[in-house]
């Protein structure tokens, strides 16, 4: 079978979408730590949530309705590359005196505008797919694994690669490469195939011309199910990319763990949740046919449940580092089985002018109040059960995580009917 040239680019253009953010993502909690903000970590991950609120559902309309979405893509990765590489800059300027309020704004403002790219690159791939004719069901999850790639390499370099005799998971360098990481992206983006604007002005409402018509998404009671369980998964998404890290490297108190592989090289540990996440990604075409939308939801949700519970029961020494390993394995399928299903769900249920804000409410919901929720809720679990407690207990933590997750996952069993078995009845 003939790979079409688009394939190439979409592949190139995923790769770099998820190395931008890799390279700080599951590092960022760590360097915080080191340079005397480890309190502050849960702000840094929440900003993400809480932008993610509202950027992209604003990009979204502006890609509806104003500007191409190829365009916008390039907008916002130029504007987010130029504040992460400053805040990196402004780390090394201020050496061992980093202050809180100068590297949160510059990151929160490159933040501000990464977050919608993750929905718009979806509407470039889906339209750049369209135009050769292509079946994003069947075609996007293996392009998609490329981006998945792009993050493990990030992540690796950000771990391996020594800069001044520094490793760059220690260091403000992970910044300043993801910079320029993002701003390559932003040259890169104009090159994809045009996305069409939909700039009708005849008897429109308020609500079509400022494409708040995704909204009404949630008049559909699948619709409204789904948004509501987007977000309450979402709580889960951004808890171990700002802990896993910091827990792991706790270890290193102990003197007889200090020194094994999952100490030293954390990033590298937690990078085999990417390795996973490329394995899945290719089951979803299958999964999606044989199990439908609810249980691959399903599948997710309790995945999260071993993902947590698996960190609890681990530590670095064999035999229990496995159980690190296991919960790496399973993220795969607790991380993609719900964020590709689901951006796909969207696609071929929203309607067709709308489609690039309905990606941005899907993301609102859950990488938005989900992320920030459970993000501030999970900084204060960790309060409880580490920084504050008489005898800290990183487990007691993440059990907590893994009942809640459990819970979300008997609810959304019970409440949310599956659209194949409904249509069928129907």
């Amino acid at each position: 079978m003939k790979i079409k040239p688009v394939t190439f680019k979409l592949i190139l253009m995923l790769f770099l979408e998820f190395a931008v953010w890799g390279a700080y993502l599951t590092s960022l909690g760590r360097y915080l730590g080191n340079i005397g903000l480890g309190s502050q970590i849960k702000w840094f991950f929440a900003m993400q949530g809480i932008v993610s609120i509202f950027m992209p559902t604003l990009m979204g309309i502006v890609a509806d309705k104003k500007m191409e979405a190829q365009r916008v893509l390039s907008l916002c990765h130029g504007l987010a590359g130029i504040f992460m590489a400053g805040a990196g800059f402004y780390c090394m300027s201020a050496g061992a005196a980093v202050q809180f309020a100068p590297l949160f704004i510059l990151y929160s403002l490159s933040v501000a505008f990464f977050m919608p790219t993750i929905a718009l690159v979806n509407s470039v791939s889906y339209n750049a797919m369209a135009v050769e004719g292509m079946d994003p069901v069947k075609e996007f999850p293996p392009i998609r694994v490329f981006g998945t790639v792009g993050f493990i390499c990030s992540m690796l370099a950000t771990n391996f690669v020594h800069i001044g005799g520094v490793a760059m998971q220690d260091s403000y360098t992970q910044l300043i490469s993801s910079g320029l990481l993002s701003l390559v992206l932003a040259g890169y983006a104009l090159t994809m195939p045009h996305c069409p604007i939909d700039k009708t002005k005849k008897n429109e409402s308020f609500a079509d011309a400022f494409g708040l018509k995704a909204f009404t998404l949630f008049k559909d009671p699948q619709f409204a199910i789904f948004f509501i369980f987007s977000m309450l998964l979402g709580a889960s998404l951004q808890i171990t990319n700002g802990y896993a890290n910091t827990f792991l490297g706790s270890f290193a108190a102990d003197p007889a763990l200090a020194n094994t592989f999952a100490v030293k090289n954390s990033n590298a540990l937690i990078a085999i949740s990417q390795a996973s996440e490329t394995l899945c990604i290719l089951l979803i075409p299958f999964a999606m046919k044989r199990f439908g939308i609810k249980n691959v939801m399903l599948i997710a949700m309790f995945a999260w449940v071993g993902r947590f519970a698996f960190f609890g029961l681990g530590n670095p020494a064999m035999p229990g580092v496995l159980l690190f390993v296991l919960s790496c394995i399973v993220y795969g399928f607790a991380f993609d089985f719900f964020n590709i299903s689901g951006s796909l769900y969207v696609e071929q249920n929203a309607p067709q002018d709308i489609r690039s804000s309905a990606q941005g409410l899907f993301m609102m919901m859950t990488n938005g109040f989900g992320a920030t929720i459970g993000t501030l809720a999970a900084g204060a679990v960790v309060d409880a059960c580490v920084y504050k407690a008489a005898v800290p207990s990183w487990p007691k933590a993440w059990y907590i995580f893994a009942a809640y997750a459990f819970v979300v996952g008997v609810l959304f069993w019970i409440l949310f009917k599956d659209p194949q078995k409904k249509q069928k009845a129907a």
